[in-house]
């Protein structure tokens, strides 16, 4: 499995307050970040795979709403999970 529980609390660690707080939009854009990756990764060489395609989409747009409410609260926040994350706005 490419997503252990370990890997996620690394991820939650890293851009989360803590291991502990996994409700932080800066956590949990993360965790989509990484998930979009491996799914992009995957399409490139299983080009027909459209359940993976729209499981990507929805991820995407979940990853694109927890940004707009970063944005609208905290824009150093915002700012901050862009640059570490290499995200295009």
């Amino acid at each position: 499995m490419y997503l252990t529980a370990e890997k996620k609390q690394e991820l939650f660690s890293q851009h989360g307050n803590n291991a502990v707080n996994t409700g932080s939009p800066e956590s949990q854009i993360a965790l989509f970040s990484y998930r979009i990756s491996h799914l992009t990764n995957h399409l490139k060489s299983n080009r027909k795979d459209f359940g993976t395609q729209k499981a990507l989409l929805k991820l995407v747009g979940k990853r694109r709403s927890l940004l707009d409410y970063l944005k609208d609260r905290d824009i150093n926040r915002y700012r901050d999970i862009i640059k570490k994350l290499n995200i295009r706005k």
